[in-house]
């Protein structure tokens, strides 16, 4: 797989373990300092998961503390469903932002988009 990503990582489960793939920290578009995006290469087998994400799920506010979901709590997520379905891990998914965000004693409204997308070998 070759991979250049602008601000979000790439997240793959190999063999029960998650690599995440750094990205550049720039935008997309046309910026002050436009640098070359870094090419990254590795090596997929067979059941690989591929995760990419937009920022939305990490900075989501709630919780016992309302404070954001965080991308530590979401790389660890992703990795204990990775062994489910996706159907599952939509749901697990969908459930687990919207306990997050109305679960509590206060109900947060969604403060970005959400996208996750996965893609197995």
């Amino acid at each position: 797989m070759q991979w250049a990503g602008a601000n979000n990582s790439c997240l793959l489960v190999q063999h029960g373990e998650l690599i995440e793939i750094k990205p550049d920290k720039m935008p997309i578009a046309i910026y002050d300092k436009m640098d070359d995006f870094t090419l990254h290469e590795v090596k997929l087998f067979k059941g690989d998961i591929i995760y990419l994400v937009s920022d939305g799920f990490a900075d989501q506010f709630g919780g016992p503390n309302h404070k954001k979901f965080m991308s530590k709590r979401l790389k660890e997520l992703l990795l204990q469903i990775s062994v489910k379905p996706f159907s599952e891990q939509r749901n697990i998914l969908n459930n687990t932002v919207v306990d997050w965000m109305t679960g509590y004693d206060r109900h947060f409204r969604q403060t970005d988009d959400i996208t996750i997308l996965g893609l197995k070998i």
